[in-house]
């Protein structure tokens, strides 16, 4: 017994590594250009560009946060600090969608583990979560609700992730080139690689142990009685319901979701359910938990249902204009790479190779520069540990 309990867990965490072998290019490929784009992006320029809920201040949040890559805690933290110097909280609730569910990234990695239609699906499915999730702030959030949540807000409760939201490290002198070529640019790209890596790798961690134990432990028969596979119409109206529900018990945020997505996909789930699935990274309990801090109560309940709504909302829509395009994939011609992934000598190998030298390169040059004094401050507010700019 106790040798298939050993067996069943090598296998588990045979799996686990295979993913990340199969991931681990992209992981450093995507925060090593969200490092460049957030060096030339400053986060004192964010406040100003969203002072309403208007379609351009809606575009411009979705823009930035795209740009801002962030795992969840870091992004909800950064929205609480834009909120608080005066941003509207619609325009900061979508700058916070933005920067953890249409990131490069995130992008890459749906690609390799279940396919380029995920992909797509996720960014044209995000802005469609924030102009619903839009609507229905501007029917249902009252002024009164708000200004509750700015009083609770300005007292700067802890969460998690306060220092990483308030550093800024962009430049904005000179050209795009001179300010990436030059030495604080060179600093700052770095600085916020390793940032980026060490506020998302538990996460990132925990997906792939949890993709690879339940890959591994859990039988096809459950996910099928669960997603109601065989039941065409049933799966795809129960799929958007379900998934948000999965991935706020999984724990997991931000791209720590891609390996769960790839399982519930092998498992059954409906391909509007993948996607509301991955949306939810932002309701997860610990996040309920950190609003519950920044906002109160009643806005944590407000946010929940709105953005259960609009997560499930948005996988719907997906389904049907997927389906209409027919460009949803079935799961007999697209199998997510988990029960396959390995490391053998390919092209994926050369790869991480490749990309291996290039994360060294970046923490050399981190840890050369102040980086260890960063790491300290990334969960403690800007007050207390002084700065709100490193260089």
């Amino acid at each position: 017994m106790l040798a298939s309990i050993g067996g069943d867990l090598l296998d588990a965490l045979g799996l686990s590594f295979g993913m990340f072998w199969e991931i681990l290019w992209a992981l450093i490929l995507g925060f090593a250009l969200s490092g460049a784009v957030e060096a030339l992006v400053s986060k004192r320029t964010m406040t100003r560009l969203l002072p309403d809920d208007s379609l351009r201040s809606l575009g411009l949040a979705t823009a930035l946060g795209a740009a801002s890559s962030s795992c969840s805690y870091a992004a909800v933290a950064l929205a609480r600090s834009l909120f608080r110097k005066g941003a509207n909280f619609t325009a900061s609730i979508a700058f916070e969608i933005a920067s953890t569910n249409l990131v490069i990234e995130l992008g890459v990695i749906l690609a390799l583990l279940i396919g380029w239609q995920f992909t797509l699906a996720e960014f044209i499915g995000g802005p469609i979560m924030i102009a619903i999730l839009a609507m229905l702030f501007r029917a249902f959030l009252t002024p009164k609700l708000v200004e509750a949540a700015r009083r609770q807000a300005v007292k700067g409760l802890r969460g998690i992730m306060e220092g990483h939201a308030e550093m800024d490290m962009s430049l904005t002198e000179g050209s795009l080139w001179s300010r990436l070529a030059s030495r604080d640019g060179r600093t700052a790209v770095s600085h916020y690689f390793v940032m980026n890596w060490a506020s998302v790798w538990r996460d990132i961690a925990l997906g792939l142990l949890i993709a690879g134990a339940l890959a591994a432990w859990v039988p096809h028969s459950f996910w099928q009685g669960l997603f109601f596979e065989g039941h065409p119409l049933l799966e795809k109206l129960w799929g958007p319901l379900i998934g948000p529900l999965v991935s706020m018990l999984s724990f997991v945020c931000s791209i720590g979701n891609v390996p769960l997505a790839a399982v519930l996909w092998n498992g059954g789930i409906s391909f509007g359910g993948v996607i509301a699935f991955i949306f939810a990274d932002l309701i997860v309990l610990p996040v309920l938990n950190i609003y519950r801090k920044y906002y109160g109560w009643r806005m944590t309940a407000f946010l929940f249902a709105t953005s259960y709504a609009a997560m499930a909302a948005g996988g719907y829509l997906i389904e049907v204009l997927f389906g209409v395009l027919g460009l949803t994939p079935s799961h007999s011609a697209v199998r997510a790479k988990v029960v396959e992934a390995s490391v053998t000598w390919n092209y994926t190998t050369v790869l991480n190779v490749i990309f291996l030298v290039l994360a060294a390169v970046l923490v050399v040059r981190f840890l050369r520069t102040g980086g260890r004094a960063m790491l300290r401050a990334m969960n403690q507010p800007a007050s207390e540990h002084g700065h709100h700019d490193h260089h």
